[in-house]
């Protein structure tokens, strides 16, 4: 009997950004569907925070490419979703719901994704990156016409703690490209499980 690995087919990619995108300059939504087309085109599956803005964008361009998508809300149910915090459910595959708050969902989002890309965002995109820092997960910074990019190499530089996990990239496709190269690597250091067969011939799983 061969022994089956026991791996995640699709990676989960998170995008981060601004629900509120005044300030992100005239182009942020045609890069908002590129990084999600991008992010679909690889295989993988696009995670949000079931907001508008930036990550709504993103949704939509994964759509276009028939990804799949899922978004992490901070509301407790879909009602409190759509009444409480006016949050849309279009373009989105599965929706979960935290009961959270903003701050929480935020260590949700960000924990159950394999990297986190960020666009144009606001003080709760920082929160989202330093938890996604904290957790050395792979992570992916647009480039753009809007401050967060320079925000953020602002933070490094003055933060004293290197990071390798982390490609600053203006072209969405080549972004995801790198990031998930990073993404391959990091799973690939892991350590994985797989499955040998017993002397009976039933499965038994193993570390490899």
């Amino acid at each position: 009997m061969e022994s089956v690995k026991h791996a995640h087919l699709q990676l989960k990619l998170c995008v981060s950004g601004a629900a509120e995108t005044g300030h992100c300059g005239i182009d942020a939504y045609d890069k908002g569907l590129e990084l999600g087309r991008q992010i679909a085109a690889q295989g993988a599956v696009l995670v949000n925070g079931a907001t508008t803005g930036f990550p709504l964008w993103s949704a939509i361009g994964a759509k276009e490419k028939g990804g799949f998508t899922v978004g992490f809300s901070p509301a407790g149910s879909e009602k409190e979703h759509i009444e409480g915090y006016n949050l849309p459910v279009e373009y989105l595959d599965i929706i979960v719901y935290t009961g959270f708050g903003f701050p929480g969902r935020d260590l949700i989002l960000t924990r159950s994704s394999d990297a986190v890309f960020f666009g144009c965002g606001r003080i709760g995109t920082i929160h989202e990156f330093t938890i996604a820092f904290e957790d050395r997960k792979p992570i992916g910074i647009l480039e753009a016409d809007w401050e967060l990019d320079e925000i953020i190499k602002s933070i490094l530089e003055n933060g004293h703690r290197p990071n390798d996990l982390i490609v600053f990239d203006s072209d969405p496709k080549a972004l995801v490209e790198r990031v998930m190269e990073k993404v391959r690597k990091d799973k690939a250091a892991r350590a994985s499980f797989h499955f040998e067969p017993s002397a009976d011939g039933r499965p038994v799983q193993t570390r490899g």
